[in-house]
């Protein structure tokens, strides 16, 4: 699972550096991990929502419930990635892969992260669909 996580990094940001402006391919990789994993959180809080008719959380600011949460995940995500620069090593090594092996990984993390922003519309289609006022 770990070998995957510093997969979708490296697919991330090699998709990054074919981009016409390859400025700060790993820090653009890092961010759309963060927001990958904020969606899924996201998602979570959503179906738990849908499926309980509560909010998941009960606190009286969930913005700021949300944004402790999102920088805990970057804080974290900076180590794995950042401390004594990480994601240069995950690049080198998965560089090395054969071309059909990353081809393969290619289409996976892509269906991965199609599957992520599917399951977020639809969890929001979901939440469209209940009465909040019958549950007030």
């Amino acid at each position: 699972m770990k070998r995957a996580y510093y997969y979708l990094f490296y697919k991330i940001y090699k998709f990054s550096e074919a981009a016409p402006s390859r400025w700060w391919s790993d820090w653009k990789a890092y961010f759309v991990i963060n927001i990958l994993i904020g969606i899924i959180l996201l998602s979570i809080g959503g179906y738990y929502t849908v499926i309980t008719k509560k909010d998941m959380l009960p606190v009286t600011n969930p913005s700021m419930f949300v944004t402790i949460i999102f920088i805990a995940i970057s804080v974290f995500n900076y180590f794995i990635f950042f401390s004594r620069d990480q994601w240069k090593k995950y690049v080198k090594e998965f560089d090395h892969l054969e071309k059909r092996k990353n081809k393969i990984g290619s289409l996976i993390i892509g269906s991965v992260i199609l599957l992520i922003i599917a399951n977020l519309v639809f969890m929001f289609y979901l939440m469209s669909q209940i009465d909040w006022k019958q549950y007030r």
